[in-house]
Formats: C-alpha cells, structure tokens, sequence
C-alpha cells in the first residue's frame, strides 16, 4: 500500500504539469464578470476555458502578445431569417459573426411562433455561431405587414413556442407597433411575466398616449430591453438638445438600454449630447440585417468603436459587448472566462490613428481609435484568424501533394 501511495504521489506532478491544448500566450486579457484587465495567458482544453493565468504551457501556443483577449461577443439584436419567396432582411449568421469577434447572435424577432420552427431547424441548428431567439410576439414576425394586427399577437402560442424551445427562446420582442394603444407590449409582457423571460422593444412610432416616459415607468419591467436607444425617433433626446428625463427615470427603475444600431437608428446627434450627459449604453448591439451591414453600421466591432471613441473605457466598452448582454438573456455561462466556460474568445487589435465612423444618417465622425477581430475562438476551435497567427508557415507546412 505505502508503495502504491508514492506512486500515485510521484505521478500528481506530472498530471499537473500536462500541458493544455492551446494557450493564447502574453495577451492583455479583459474579462469583466472576473474583474480581470491585464496581461495573463488564456488555456483550452476539450473545448473549454481550463485556465487563465501566467506561465501557462500548451501542446500549441499562439503568441497574442500586443494584444486583447476577450469573451467571444454577444450581439444581442440580429436578423437571421431569410425568406425565400417574401421580403426579408436576414443574413446567415457564419457570414459576419467570427471575423467581427462576435461568438453569440441573438434573433430579435425575425420570427413569431408561427415560423420559429423555421428559423430554428434552418438557420439556427445549421450554424456554427451561437445562435438564440427574441419571439416576436406577432405571430407572423417581421415584415409581413401584421405587426400591427391585433389577432396576431397571440400571448399565450408565444408562450407556449418559448416553452417548448427553453434552450434556444431568451426573450420576446415587441417591434414596429403602430396601433393607438399598448397591445404589442401588452402582449409580450404578459408572454415574459409567464415564462421569466425578458421584453426587448423597438419602440415603432409614438404618440401621445404612447410615449417613452409610459412605456419605461408603467409598461416595462426591470431588465426589459429598450433598443435603438439612440436612434433619436422616439424624443429620446428633447429639442433643446438634452436628453429625454424618462431615458434616466427608466434607468433608475432597471431598464436596459441597448444601441440596435441598424441602418436608421443611431445618430450622432443623439449619442454626442448622451454621453456629454454621462448616459452610456447598457449593451452594444448591430441591429445586424442586409439594409445594415453596408450602410453606416458595418459590423459589431465598428459599433463599440465608435462608443470607444465617444469615451467608453475599454473594459466597460468590452463589459457592454460580453458580461451585460449575458446576463440581459439570461445565459451567464456566456460573455466570460470561467474554467470549464465554452471557450468562446475574440482577440483584438486596436488600432490608434485617423479614422471615420459614419452613422444611420450618413454622417462622419472622426475617432482615433478602431478595434479589429484578429483572431476568433468558437468552443476552443479557431474559426477566424486575420494574419494567420494559428497557422503553420508554409515553408514546413505538412501539404498533400496529389498527382494529376
């Protein structure tokens, strides 16, 4: 027995000296849920985050020094149905997620009860990237001219879509609603209060008995989601040029507010006066769609560049792109770097120079500062890598020459 004991004893230190599958080595790591902001190595094992730390070793190492290592991103507000024989806005997921940073899309309400099956077995089982679901709660969805319809928000088949679909529905969402009343948000709240899930609002249009200060003081709960916060269309910002008093009061009462950036929904005119104000933005989002990713709006890391620039920190910009948006949809196993997390990781550049950001009207802002994807981790697999930095140089690369 005492000698199978120093056995076991003898061998410990070589278990814990095997080496991890792949170490991102020297980089500056930001990891906001564990107050992490320095320079530390990140391990994977198996796919899963098995350390951060110093001096760790790996079976293949990819020097990140100069560089930032992050939670892979959450995008909380993108398109991803795609009709074929009807209007749509969608665009498949793989096409922009990875080489903007982003890990995570979440639907926002492409799709209502009726044609969730459709997104989920189509689209979102057939992508690589994370993808989850607000459930329109217009039965119909998007852009099929029922957002409107009072028969089409139908409360309790949405609840029982989100019930049948736990690990892929986060939310709901009340979109576009143009009717005299409140029955759109009415109705997803009613579907939240049900299930404990959140509301996500893109507001539509407003009117007098239809106005922000109602909507964040009598109608949304605490960690309901108000997007496009900075679009300007709803009198967030007043005409005296400060902001709208129900922008704070709803902060105050645990609203989020998110960019939906989008191709007409975020202006310089409001976003310069809000952060004068001190009023930054609880989460970055693109409002991701084919009228979007070409416009003003771009991509995931041209949005929270464009935050950096007006004067977010960094880590609270990353925080805003990773921890706030996972707790918003409720999935805390993501937007971070736990031993045993999925590894999902963005490494980053920043990059300091001259550079223009243009926002859903067109017009320019000139910033200093612009962050861009060098490499993406999708559970420990690298599946974005700008400058090769994961790849063996091609003067000892293993080729399989075929003959003709």
């Amino acid at each position: 027995m005492r000698a199978f004991l120093i056995s076991i004893s003898l061998l410990a230190p070589l278990a814990a000296q095997t080496p991890h599958d792949l170490v991102l080595k020297g980089g500056h790591v930001i990891d906001p849920k564990n107050g992490i902001d320095r320079v530390m190595d990140v391990a994977i094992s198996g796919g899963k985050i098995a350390r951060v730390g110093a001096n760790l070793g790996g079976t293949r190492v990819i020097d990140v020094s100069g560089l930032y290592v992050t939670p892979g991103l959450i995008d909380i507000h993108t398109h991803n149905l795609i009709r074929l024989r009807e209007a749509t806005e969608g665009i498949q997921p793989d096409a922009f997620s990875f080489r903007s940073g982003v890990t995570t899309f979440v639907d926002a309400g492409s799709a209502g009860w009726r044609e969730f099956p459709e997104l989920r077995d189509v689209f979102i089982r057939r992508a690589r990237t994370r993808v989850l679901a607000m459930l329109n709660i217009a039965g119909a969805g998007m852009l099929t001219g029922k957002e409107d319809d009072p028969a089409e928000l139908d409360a309790d088949a949405a609840i029982r879509m989100a019930r049948a679909n736990p690990d892929l529905i986060v939310g709901f969402k009340s979109a576009h609603y143009a009717g005299p009343g409140w029955e759109s948000i009415d109705a997803a709240v009613k579907a939240g209060n049900a299930t404990g899930l959140p509301v996500m609002v893109d507001f539509g249009r407003i009117n007098e008995k239809r106005n922000i200060s109602t909507l964040f003081l009598d109608k949304l709960r605490p960690g309901d989601i108000y997007t496009h916060c900075f679009s300007g269309h709803r009198e967030e910002l007043l005409e005296n040029g400060k902001l709208n008093p129900a922008m704070a009061a709803g902060r105050k009462r645990g609203i989020i507010f998110d960019i939906g950036h989008g191709a007409g929904s975020f202006h310089w005119y409001v976003a310069v006066p809000a952060y004068a104000e001190g009023f930054y933005p609880d989460s970055i989002s693109t409002d991701l769609h084919i009228n979007s990713m070409n416009a003003g709006m771009k991509d995931m890391l041209n949005v929270a560049s464009k935050l950096l620039n007006l004067g977010s920190p960094l880590a609270q910009l990353i925080a805003m792109a990773t921890w706030n948006p996972a707790r918003q949809i409720r999935r805390p196993a993501l937007g971070n770097l736990d031993a045993g997390a999925e590894a999902d990781v963005a490494v980053l550049r920043l990059d300091r120079g001259k550079f223009g950001f243009v926002d859903s009207a067109g017009a320019r802002y000139e910033g200093s500062q612009n962050l861009v994807c060098e490499m993406t981790l999708r559970a420990g697999r690298v599946v974005w890598d700008l400058n090769g930095r994961a790849s063996q140089d091609w003067k000892s690369f293993p080729y399989q020459k075929r003959s003709r």
